[in-house]
């Protein structure tokens, strides 16, 4: 079909499917909750109710699918009331707010997600969400840092060449190669992780040791000259290509050439690298509507599978979640294939806002399945929500949800040769022996990611710390246990031994997206992804439904958060809620419960929930007194930074401890200033 103005048009070719010739498929107190919640590590205890029978979302909670003209509109009207907004959350007179992202509810509730700046600088870690309703324009608030955003002083000590000197060797460490700055220090203030200061952040470029671009931003105090934060922009995953038969390609054609533009989703363009490391390529184009052969020697065939993949995943976040494209604004990212050579890898980058693959060893498998291409292209949708930071706890979720959509992705493409699976790269072979990347079900099958959550998590490499979410998801889903899916067989275990029961990947999917586009912030960690999510739950499901039972099973399946003992899995549970204030630098302070109706000694994995409200927990020492006086420190004072707030939960091995007696947490500030008090503690014997 071709424009008689233009002799430009869309058309949908198709790739042969032959024997030698397939084409190649590349891989109702929420507010309130929501309002309190800190999503930089807060798990707030939600209203614990009977569990009702399976529910459908509530109609007015779901997402509405906004045009790009519809979108553009709100965050106008959101742009407008800025500064009307920054007054009603109590912002102080230097901050100012600016728009980055909006959703909207069919009940007219509007989300709408800010960056910081003050006086003038930047905020990192000063992002928010604002829920509106129409009778509240600031109805609920969540928050990267509670901390107010009054640093000592916006004037720097250390020079801007001390923090590039800092950030160069940085981004010399682990083999990298070629590193140069990217972009020069700029004054920032620094707020993702304690008190906000004045800092500088550095990008450094160059290369990392396995051939991906680098991108490290590097975050110097400006005061000091201490480093403060480093992370990756790239965020990389990896996949191959597999043969789909023959796929539906969106083209265009002008004149009598055709070429991999995708007209009916934002203009998504694919180029061919041809080897290189930088700019855009070739758009691939050529005299037919047939685009290469299935086999690798082909360079089109990696093109169409890139081609497929992005189309497929903009038609499931449109169709499934309401949002057209990546930023929600219906512009189409690009994709680059035949990145390097014998690059083991793909990458998203902000910077040129594209989806990046390489021809893996031997030039000989190009990373373009479904759930890779979908991996990639969500890192994008990440990058322009919840922004996760690439480092930490919070990278590991955003690899996480990369993974997560990766595989819903790979389910809603429905290709009878790729059938959808919680594997993660199973097509790739990259570890030569027909395994897969990654394992949703038990990720520790992998040889390095985790399946469960454990206080040291935020240290190891993102793409292994991503492994606890990914298993609550497929908890969550499938739940617990032997099952086969898809003639894949899995077997779930959780962390307490106890069984969950899912709740079905369609509702999982809109829970974990509606807590990524809303909830999340740069600074989540796996406590405020429980909050998150479970904040996202009772509203699309109610508080009291069976689907919000069911998130809190699936987190305390991988220990983020406790049971919520309703006979489900769950265990009985002791719990404190009186408040008991915690002297500046005074005395140890104790909260009891008393055990009851137990038999025999505590369990060796006895779960202890915290929540103790606080302005510096770093000042904190935590103990649980057992009822013969044994203690057991669950956080050591100078532990856990300048965060506010401690609210986790510890499992303990109180196994030669008599269950039944008077149980305390014990809580001390050893330092001047900060305060707090303890806000409620609970004891769950599984």
């Amino acid at each position: 079909m071709r424009s008689s103005s233009s002799r430009r048009g869309t058309s949908h070719r198709r790739t042969p499917h032959t024997p030698r010739r397939t084409a190649a498929v590349a891989l109702a107190g929420v507010a309130a909750l929501i309002a309190a919640a800190v999503q930089g590590g807060t798990a707030i205890a939600a209203p614990e109710k009977a569990p009702s029978a399976a529910s459908k979302a509530k109609p007015g909670s779901e997402s509405v699918r906004l045009t790009p003209a519809q979108r553009a509109a709100l965050i106008r009207e959101a742009d407008a009331a800025k500064a009307e907004t920054a007054k009603d959350l109590g912002l102080g007179a230097k901050e100012k707010l600016v728009v980055r992202d909006v959703l909207k509810d069919r009940d007219g509730t509007v989300h709408t997600r800010y960056e910081r700046t003050y006086d003038g600088l930047p905020v990192l870690g000063g992002d928010l969400v604002v829920e509106s309703t129409k009778a509240d324009a600031t109805a609920a608030v969540v928050k990267a840092t509670r901390a107010a955003i009054k640093p000592a002083t916006t004037k720097t000590a250390v020079s801007a060449a001390k923090a590039r000197q800092q950030a160069l060797k940085a981004g010399e460490a682990d083999e990298a190669k070629d590193a140069g700055i990217n972009r020069a220090p700029r004054r920032v203030i620094w707020a993702a992780n304690g008190k906000p200061v004045v800092a500088y952040e550095t990008v450094v470029g160059g290369f990392q040791h396995d051939g991906t671009p680098q991108e490290l931003h590097v975050v110097t105090d400006a005061t000091t000259g201490e480093k403060l934060f480093e992370w990756e922009a790239i965020e990389t995953g990896t996949g191959n290509t597999v043969y789909s038969g023959t796929v539906d390609l969106t083209t265009t054609q002008s004149g009598s050439t055709y070429n991999l533009t995708d007209g009916a989703r934002g203009n998504h363009k694919t180029y061919n690298l041809n080897r290189g490391t930088s700019g855009t390529g070739t758009l691939f184009s050529g005299p037919d509507d047939v685009w290469g052969n299935g086999t690798p020697s082909n360079l089109e065939s990696a093109g169409a599978d890139a081609h497929y993949g992005a189309a497929l995943t903009w038609d499931y976040y449109k169709n499934v979640h309401g949002r057209s494209g990546i930023k929600g604004d219906g512009v189409g990212a690009y994709s680059r294939v035949h990145y390097g050579n014998n690059y083991v890898n793909a990458f998203w980058s902000d910077s040129c806002f594209c989806m990046t693959y390489g021809d893996g060893s031997g030039n000989a498998n190009p990373l373009t399945s479904i759930d890779v291409a979908a991996h990639e292209m969500t890192h994008g949708l990440t990058s322009n929500t919840a922004g996760l930071n690439y480092s930490g706890e919070s990278g590991g979720l955003n690899e996480a949800t990369s993974d997560i959509f990766g595989s819903t992705v790979e389910f809603y493409a429905n290709n009878s040769s790729d059938v959808g699976d919680y594997l993660i790269g199973e097509e790739i072979n990259i570890n030569g022996d027909g395994t897969p990347l990654r394992y949703m079900d038990k990720p520790s099958k992998d040889g390095a990611s985790k399946d469960s959550w454990y206080s040291g998590i935020g240290s190891i490499d993102v793409h292994y710390s991503s492994g606890p979410a990914n298993h609550f998801f497929y908890l969550l889903s499938e739940g617990s246990g032997t099952k086969t899916i898809n003639g894949v067989t899995y077997d779930s275990a959780t962390s307490d031994g106890l069984p969950v029961t899912g709740i079905g990947r369609d509702k999982a999917e809109k829970i974990w997206f509606r807590a990524l586009t809303t909830k999340f912030t740069s600074t989540t960690n796996y406590a405020g992804a429980r909050t998150g999510t479970l904040a996202a739950t009772g509203e699309l499901y109610g508080t009291d439904s069976a689907e919000y039972k069911a998130v809190q099973h699936a987190w305390a399946g991988i220990n983020v958060g406790t049971r919520p003992g309703d006979g489900g899995g769950g265990g009985t549970s002791f719990e404190n809620t009186a408040d008991v204030a915690i002297p500046d630098r005074g005395a140890a302070v104790t909260s009891s419960v008393t055990v009851s109706g137990r038999t025999g000694n505590a369990p060796s994995n006895l779960q202890v929930a915290v929540d103790i409200v606080h302005t510096y927990i770093g000042d904190l020492k935590v103990d649980l007194v057992a009822p013969d006086g044994t203690a057991y420190t669950l956080k050591g004072y100078g532990t856990g930074g300048s965060a506010d707030n401690l609210n986790t939960t510890y499992t303990v091995n109180a196994s030669s401890e008599v269950a039944n007696g008077v149980w305390k947490l014990r809580v001390q500030d050893n330092a001047a200033v900060d305060t707090g008090y303890i806000n409620s503690w609970k004891l769950t014997f599984p």
